[in-house]
């Protein structure tokens, strides 16, 4: 009996060990150049669309303000910025990530600047659904030195924002799939979905978000 007992005991600290492995291996967010950096003002450069929908640009842009404000970051205005970028030639997402990091801190006196690329936006048709998704993906960088201070990934759908479901009856979901479709063609249903994904995009706060900014009471907390 006392046998059985050790090698319990074994197998329980070799399992103990094995998940303490794993979990060692998963890591944290570097922080580091974030905290040197300590960024107060963000550009947001409008998204470069890498789906079909013509909208996902400015649907996402409108959206990404709010969770930046609300944790503590000035955010230079978009449509002072979209304009600064027209008045100069730069008319699409693009071109615009191509000016030099120096250069839009000299025009815009922000700190950092969020680049942005959309990988889908839009209703997707399935046989007996219809859903519409958005995700985008994210950087932040330091326009004093051009080094990345944060990435990050944000998607939701219509699930997240209560789009209806044919409540299993097969005949039910084929008809709500086809109204969704539809739907969708006729209005950007996709606007309310690219707020979720906005949210889960530039989150701050723990563990993996944006740390707080200066205008937040959680400023250095992190």
């Amino acid at each position: 009996m006392k046998r059985v007992s050790v090698m319990r005991r074994l197998a329980g600290l070799g399992l103990c060990l094995a998940v303490s492995a794993c979990a060692s291996q998963v890591k944290a967010p570097d922080y580091t150049a974030f905290k040197a950096a300590r960024p107060r003002t963000i550009l947001v450069l409008p998204p470069v669309n890498h789906t079909p929908d013509i909208k996902a640009t400015n649907g996402l842009l409108s959206q990404m303000t709010m969770p930046l404000a609300e944790g503590g970051y000035y955010v230079v205005p978009v449509t002072l910025e979209v304009e600064t970028f027209h008045q100069n030639g730069l008319t699409v997402p693009d071109e615009m990530i191509q000016a030099p990091a120096q250069k839009l801190r000299n025009i815009f006196g922000a700190d950092a600047a969020l680049y942005t690329t959309v990988t889908a936006y839009g209703s997707v048709y399935h046989v007996v659904d219809s859903d519409t998704v958005v995700t985008a993906d994210a950087k932040l960088v330091d326009l004093k030195t051009g080094g990345v201070l944060w990435t990050g990934t944000g998607s939701a759908t219509g699930h997240d924002v209560g789009e209806m479901s044919g409540g299993g009856n097969l005949i039910g979901m084929l008809v709500v799939a086809a109204v969704k479709q539809v739907a969708n063609n006729l209005t950007d249903h996709s606007f309310p979905v690219a707020a979720v994904a906005a949210d889960r995009l530039l989150k701050v706060g723990p563990p993996d978000g944006l740390l707080y900014g200066p205008r937040s009471v959680k400023y250095g907390t992190d």
